[in-house]
């Protein structure tokens, strides 16, 4: 369960590594192409994403954001991965606490293409794990959690992805 959440953390911290370029100065046909990739594809051709493309890889969620979807993402990137405690996320992607991992993985990732637009009026979102996410607009920034969105709708072709700089945790 740990390392598909891991596995899934690092697909999208490579999203988040690779939006800003593709978001600011991109041609509609880069625009394009990116859209032709999935979520996992996304994610890893970033670059900023390692963390979270082997947590998805150790908790077997690969093939599920491989799949049609469509998913929405919130993508920590491997900068908020190191924001967690020393050794957690070693320890996250031993066999013995996939389940962990997987749970929150999966909390990361909520049904359906959620475009930034709907993102901002809502309050919560219930998430593939089983909880809600909780959201908030303060001082004209978004937050899932605790966490800041820092990038917003990377489209892919099974979904959207929405980088933020921290881990979040089910309850």
């Amino acid at each position: 369960m740990n390392r598909s959440i891991l596995s899934l953390f690092l697909a999208l911290a490579v999203l988040a590594g690779t939006q800003p370029a593709l978001a600011g100065n991109c041609s509609h046909s880069k625009a394009k192409h990116v859209e032709q990739k999935d979520i996992v594809d996304t994610a890893v051709a970033a670059g900023n994403f390692k963390t979270l493309a082997a947590a998805l890889k150790a908790a077997d969620l690969v093939a599920t954001l491989k799949g049609d979807g469509p998913f929405t993402v919130f993508a920590p990137t491997d900068e908020a991965f190191a924001k967690l405690p020393k050794g957690t996320v070693e320890d996250l992607l031993k066999p013995e606490n996939r389940k962990k991992l997987t749970s929150i993985l999966t909390y990361h990732v909520v049904p359906g293409r959620v475009m930034a637009a709907d993102v901002v009026k809502m309050t919560g979102a219930k998430t593939v794990e089983g909880s809600e996410a909780r959201i908030r607009v303060k001082d004209g920034k978004v937050y899932v959690d605790n966490a800041l969105i820092t990038v917003t709708d990377i489209k892919t072709k099974n979904g959207v992805i929405h980088v933020i700089d921290s881990v979040i945790l089910p309850n």
